[in-house]
């Protein structure tokens, strides 16, 4: 339990995918340290994560990296009052890496074990940009695996009011970049393509914007391009891929911006956050922003370091556990499938 006289330290460890991450946070809001490890530069090569080699990363990084966290935030593992750690969703090799650590130190230090939702910590990355963010709020999640609409109504009361049916928005970005040569990973890529290319050049498709609810679906638009790409080839036509990039761009944020204000209305929301790794596509968070501005609705978008994959947001998600004296048991394990 929180002692009330003092403040609270937590460890968050991060290994969900490929960063790998510490941090050390401050009751929930500050960060005094935040330390990540990225794998980028080896899956490049491959076009994607490689889960195997990823969790081999995060075998030989781990230790470093919270050993610097401490010494970032110049703390000791004796000033630590919990660890918190990523028990999924994500890829379990990655997982198992982190959580094994996280329980090492718990039972070694006898200090208080927290798993957390990797989308929870996504979310929270907003009380950190914004301290005095809370719910209840709306949060559109956008990563490489996640596209959800999800309402806090407090801390630990989540509902999923939407989700995609089939591939994430991340996802697509990521497959939409490789059919134009663009690499991974896909989402800067495409965005800094997109910059001088043409939105409006090529017509695709916006999927679910006309349907009830908030489910969303990106694959149809996926294919809508690679149609596009193979028709253009066939007929012997230069792409250009500015406007493939822009245009598709275009119709990914048009989709996530009116489902997400969609759903304000429905639920009289006067809060709209975004968090995920997409959250830091920057037409995005424009276009969300000048939908709440009309709607007079408050916006928070995490700093962009706090979009990817990072162990702050997990220390930050885990105190409020903590701070209501919650823990998890020893025989934590991971869960890749780990439902919110």
């Amino acid at each position: 339990m929180k002692n009330e006289d003092r403040y609270s330290l937590i460890l968050g460890i991060e290994s969900s995918c490929d960063e790998t991450a510490a941090a050390v946070v401050k009751d929930g809001r500050q960060v005094l340290s935040n330390v990540i490890s990225s794998q980028v530069p080896t899956h490049t090569i491959y076009g994607g994560v490689v889960p195997e080699i990823a969790s081999r990363q995060h075998i030989e990084a781990i230790d470093g990296v919270i050993l610097k966290a401490l010494q970032d935030a110049k703390v000791t593992f004796d000033d630590i009052d919990a660890i918190a750690v990523t028990e999924g969703p994500g890829l379990v090799g990655a997982l198992l890496v982190g959580v094994s650590e996280a329980k090492g130190l718990a039972y070694s230090l006898k200090k208080p074990l927290l798993g957390v939702h990797h989308l929870k910590g996504h979310i929270a990355a907003n009380y950190i940009t914004d301290p005095s963010w809370e719910p209840p709020f709306l949060c559109l999640v956008v990563s490489g695996g996640h596209t959800d609409l999800v309402y806090i109504r407090d801390y630990e009361n989540y509902e999923i009011l939407g989700r995609t049916r089939d591939d994430a928005a991340g996802e697509a970005f990521d497959k939409v970049a490789r059919a134009i040569g663009l690499g991974y990973p896909g989402g800067p890529k495409v965005q800094k393509a997109a910059e001088a290319g043409d939105p409006e050049a090529i017509s695709f498709p916006r999927p679910c914007i006309e349907e009830e609810g908030y489910d969303f679906s990106f694959s149809g638009l996926k294919s809508a391009v690679l149609n596009y790409l193979n028709q253009e080839r066939m007929m012997g036509h230069e792409i250009s891929q500015e406007d493939v990039a822009a245009s598709f761009q275009a119709a990914v944020v048009e989709v996530l911006v009116t489902k997400t204000m969609q759903a304000a209305k429905k639920y009289r929301v006067k809060r709209i956050a975004i968090a995920g790794g997409v959250s830091a596509n920057k037409p995005l968070r424009e276009g969300l922003r000048e939908a709440c501005r009309k709607k007079k609705i408050d916006f928070c978008c995490p700093e962009f370091i706090l979009c990817t994959d990072n162990a702050a947001m997990i220390a930050s998600a885990a105190y409020y556990s903590y701070h209501r004296g919650e823990s998890s048991p020893l025989d934590l394990n991971a869960d890749p499938g780990l439902t919110l």
